[in-house]
């Protein structure tokens, strides 16, 4: 009777103290409640989270719901293509509202990077969420059992902020200058999870920049819902960058809100998809969507390639992507899902010949012009402000011989100072007329 009440003893104190957490498990994090705009994400009680339990030796004895419910990465079957890729090596861009490096999930994959709306970082590393949410989608940590897992989690992140606290930026010279800052700093893939409607020399001068440099730029073709056209946004429309449209949960129909067009070169999931915010030392998420968060898995899928293959070329890279697309809507590309639906196993595996250029970009020069608006979600058309020389990021933002106008809007300055330089004219000829006139009065 002794041993048995001993037996009983030992079992009660195992059910009632809680388990320590694998080795390799990162610190416990918290859910908190999503802000974003599809579902409801609600966290366990604390102490369910927090209290551990019993559970048959054959099944996990922790089930993260974060983890669980990233049905991306089994749609594109992502633990088949981490056999031959995860990443490794590759820095990827994200130039957004900046990224929370103290993320769990992002904790040691975030380089240092550049705040070009508050340097002194007043503001924090990305009031907004945005851009930690695309980072996450992008290169989250797999080395523990919980949170966002990223499609490349090898690759690392390098943040710039461009977008302000209200998660819109007003002149493409500032996305122009991250641009060319993340390609100077090492980004062998760029991604863009921003866009307007004007387009922008400057901006394109930039990407050029990028292009020329063996750089992959990817950019979402935007949301219906905070845009005044259905025009897909720029930069996703520029020749050379891929343009990602977004896809419902069943991945065979287009989100509804997801802009498309001629420019659309590929798809990738947008919908149901749990982001990591900024949430404090044990983190935060929310259910996302929209085509911001499409293109990080484009981005992601770029990256494993990259890693893969070391040396080859961004245009094969982007050649490889749209060549091993899995093809949605009519056969061969189309407006709705472009060559269709990203394929990260096939681009890492499939025989593709070496296309030995961009097949996207057209190669022309932007040339040194003034740049049209190119607002963030919402803004609408709304000039870009004052001029200066897009080449040259160090020139003082102040009146020069030309103000910036939307884009597609005839610049009307040019009779307006063929009239003022004949009243100049005239008015100067008719004041030596008058002092010729004076001086021979005088001489008589």
């Amino acid at each position: 009777m002794g041993r048995t009440l001993l037996g009983v003893a030992a079992v009660a104190a195992a059910v009632a103290a809680p388990l320590a957490p694998p080795a390799h498990a990162a610190p416990a994090r918290t859910a908190t409640p999503p802000l974003a705009t599809s579902g409801q994400f609600n966290a366990p009680p604390a102490a369910a989270r927090q209290a551990g339990w019993l559970a048959p030796v054959d099944t996990p004895s922790r089930v993260d719901q974060v983890r669980q419910e990233q049905w991306q990465l089994d749609e594109l079957q992502a633990r088949t293509a981490w056999h031959d890729s995860t990443g490794r090596g590759v820095i990827v861009a994200v130039i957004d509202s900046g990224v929370d490096g103290a993320h769990p999930d992002l904790a040691g994959q975030v380089l240092p990077g550049i705040d070009l709306v508050s340097p002194d970082g007043a503001e924090g590393p990305d009031p907004v969420g945005h851009g930690t949410t695309v980072a996450g989608l992008i290169a989250g940590r797999n080395d523990d059992d919980r949170g966002v897992v990223g499609l490349a989690p090898d690759a690392r992140i390098l943040p710039v902020r461009v977008l302000d606290d209200e998660n819109r930026y007003d002149d493409a010279m500032i996305v122009a200058k991250g641009v060319r800052w993340a390609v100077d700093n090492g980004a062998r893939v760029i991604n863009l999870s921003l866009g307007g409607s004007g387009d922008s020399p400057a901006l394109a001068a930039a990407l050029d920049y990028a292009f020329a440099r063996d750089v992959v730029v990817v950019a979402c073709t935007g949301n219906l819902a905070s845009s005044t056209g259905t025009k897909v946004w720029y930069p996703a429309r520029e020749p050379g960058v891929l343009a990602v449209a977004g896809l419902e949960r069943s991945t065979q129909n287009l989100w509804s809100g997801s802009i498309t067009g001629h420019e659309t070169t590929l798809a990738a999931p947008a919908t149901a998809l749990f982001g990591a915010r900024p949430g404090g030392p044990t983190g935060g998420y929310w259910r996302v969507q929209g085509t911001s968060f499409a293109s990080p898995l484009v981005a992601a899928t770029a990256a494993l390639v990259r890693a893969r293959f070391p040396q080859m070329s961004a245009g094969d890279v982007v050649n490889r992507l749209i060549t091993t697309a899995k093809d949605l809507g009519p056969t061969g590309r189309d407006d709705r899902f472009g060559y269709g639906m990203v394929d990260p196993v096939a681009a890492l595996t499939a025989d593709v010949p070496a296309a030995g250029r961009n097949p996207l970009d057209d190669n022309d020069s932007p040339g040194v012009v003034g740049f049209g608006a190119a607002p963030g979600p919402g803004q609408g058309d709304r000039a870009a402000g004052r001029g200066a020389d897009p080449f040259s990021f160090a020139a003082p933002k102040q009146q020069t011989r030309w103000t910036a106008h939307p884009a597609g809007q005839p610049d009307d300055s040019a009779p307006e100072r063929l009239w003022t330089g004949l009243a100049l004219f005239v008015a100067l000829v008719t004041g030596a007329a008058m002092v010729v006139r004076r001086f021979r009065q005088s001489r008589r």
